[in-house]
């Protein structure tokens, strides 16, 4: 089988869409069959060409038996309406264009969040003659109108909606990385047959429990402290501000100096954080850029909690955050401030402690729990390290699979039927 996947998030590139999509590609590999992905030059989130890459019109190179191919896209940072609208835009045009010159794929896989890459796998698959798949990651445009992005009401979500609707009808199969999101399009009308979870997971090969790193250890003053972080994108989904707050009522309490608290990655709103962080004179707080992926795993050595948030909004309720498997599989107890279904996942398996979004007193509390109950540390850690493989990538991408080869298996019965007609 030949697989065509269209995404704008790709390797050397660190975050959620590009981890999955490259795993789950290496492991199809593995398994005999040829991939395809059309994406772009990396430059996620700052908009800035990677070193070593150039915006061309077509650049092609091979990565773990995967062929991937690079298109020109217009590059800007992750904020402002306009521009990111305006990137996506040209990822959508520059897929179609790409798609043509990619030989007789049996099917075409566009991945969201970014809503116009599905729209490129619609049009690919028809262009194509090809069935397309549509593996869902977020709910657009609900979540643009949760973040405050776009106005509820407005024309342009009006006709996303419309959009949204056009191309889970018309998808052959839909993957979808939530229960929660399935149930949602079944609710809204959606066949439920033509539906496959396969959640989010972890590559156990690359996150494993560690010592804590001595030289960052060292670099960031942190012997003898507690140390708490947020790894991932700073956006306007997650409400950074409250682990802020949190940080800043921690100086005043009793043992609070022992405290530290991490923030690494980057996003539309990491300026705005550091800004704030420095007015409220914290310097309890670090903040590091985005590193390499393969430095990612020293730097979540460093944490004695991850602290996972978004806002408290009804929309996120459905989602489940990448990081949640790789705080498991590094055996680091969870501070999660997400409800809903992955709030679920914390509290079935023991691997962490729930807060409320948007309430600092209670991530406080927990974090003094976690760091002054040394039985509860060592249970919520034991169980990280054994819930981890229910969700390692290898099984999860074999998952995937089988739905892609039933697409196939399905268009190869109908091409039967026209010919005999």
């Amino acid at each position: 089988m030949h697989i065509l996947f269209l995404t704008d998030n790709f390797p050397p590139e660190v975050n959620a869409p590009a981890n999955r999509t490259y795993e789950h590609c290496r492991e199809w590999v593995r398994e005999g069959h040829e991939v395809t992905v059309i994406t772009c030059a990396p430059n996620f989130p700052k908009g800035e060409v990677f070193e070593g890459y150039k915006n061309r019109l077509w650049y092609s190179e091979e990565m773990d038996g995967i062929r991937v191919i690079r298109v020109w896209t217009y590059i800007t940072a992750n904020k402002g309406k306009i521009r990111r609208t305006i990137d996506y835009l040209s990822y959508m045009v520059s897929a179609i264009i790409a798609s043509p010159f990619v030989k007789r794929p049996d099917l075409v896989i566009g991945t969201s969040p970014q809503f116009f890459t599905a729209v490129a796998g619609f049009a690919v698959g028809a262009m194509r003659r090809i069935p397309f798949v549509f593996e869902l990651r977020d709910l657009w445009p609900i979540s643009i109108k949760a973040v405050g992005a776009m106005k509820d009401g407005s024309y342009a979500i009006h006709m996303l909606g419309k959009l949204e609707m056009f191309l889970y009808r018309k998808a052959a199969r839909i993957i979808s990385v939530t229960n929660s999101f399935a149930v949602v399009l079944i609710d809204r009308g959606i066949d439920g047959e033509k539906i496959d979870v396969v959640t989010n997971g972890v590559d156990l090969s690359r996150f494993k429990s560690l010592p804590k790193d001595a030289d960052l250890v060292k670099r960031y003053d942190l012997e003898g402290k507690f140390v708490a972080g947020y790894i991932g994108t700073h956006g306007m989904a997650h409400a950074l501000e409250t682990i802020l707050d949190a940080a800043s009522e921690m100086r005043k309490r009793e043992g609070g100096k022992d405290f530290r608290f991490i923030f690494l990655g980057h996003g539309a709103r990491k300026q705005e954080l550091v800004q704030k962080a420095r007015k409220m004179n914290l310097d309890n707080v670090i903040f590091i850029d985005t590193v390499p992926r393969s430095e990612v795993s020293r730097y979540w050595s460093l944490l004695d909690a991850s602290i996972i948030h978004l806002k408290k909004e009804p929309t996120f309720t459905t989602v489940i955050p990448s990081k949640l498997f790789e705080c498991m599989a590094m055996g680091i107890p969870i501070l999660h401030g997400v409800q809903g279904e992955s709030a679920e996942i914390v509290e079935q398996n023991q691997v962490g402690l729930t807060f409320e979004p948007e309430n600092p007193q209670e991530l406080i509390e927990r974090l003094e729990r976690l760091k002054n109950d040394n039985e509860l540390y060592g249970r919520l850690k034991a169980n990280c390290l054994s819930t981890a493989p229910n969700y390692e990538r290898t099984k999860l991408a074999a998952n995937m699979l089988l739905s892609l080869e039933k697409v196939v298996a399905n268009k190869e019965v109908e091409s039967k039927k026209m010919t005999i007609l």
